[in-house]
Order: structure tokens, then C-alpha cells, then sequence
């Protein structure tokens, strides 16, 4: 059985050479870099309807484009 979130977690996460905190809370997912204030934040809501892949996919899409020309 799982339990249930009805607060804040966080957890720490070594990638690469830098450490990031990791938040699981009740409203979504939030990473910041350790020492950081701001970090990058998803909803649940955008997580579950696929709106964060779709940013994703958008983001790497561009930055494909520009790397042509």
C-alpha cells in the first residue's frame, strides 16, 4: 500500500558534478541546484496530461532548428 503525499519531501541528488535538491510535494515536482534558491518546477497536473513532454519535445525541436543555418 502506498502511502499517501500529503506533504513535502525532499530528497538530495548527485548528476554529474553537481548536487540538486529534489521537493515531491502535494502541488508538483521542484529541482534546484544545491546552494539555489530558484529551480525548474512541474505541476502534477502538466506531468499527468502530458504537458511536460510536450514542452520538452517543443524546447529540443527549436534548439534543433537553430543549430541548422
Amino acid at each position: 500500500m502506498a502511502t499517501k503525499l500529503d506533504k513535502s519531501i525532499k530528497r538530495e541528488l548527485a548528476h554529474g558534478d553537481k548536487t540538486y535538491t529534489i521537493t515531491i510535494a502535494p502541488e508538483g515536482i521542484k529541482v534546484v541546484e544545491k546552494g539555489r534558491r530558484n529551480g525548474k518546477e512541474l505541476s502534477w497536473d502538466s506531468i499527468i496530461s502530458g504537458d511536460a513532454t510536450l514542452n520538452e519535445s517543443l524546447k529540443l525541436s527549436v534548439a534543433a532548428t537553430q543549430g541548422e543555418g
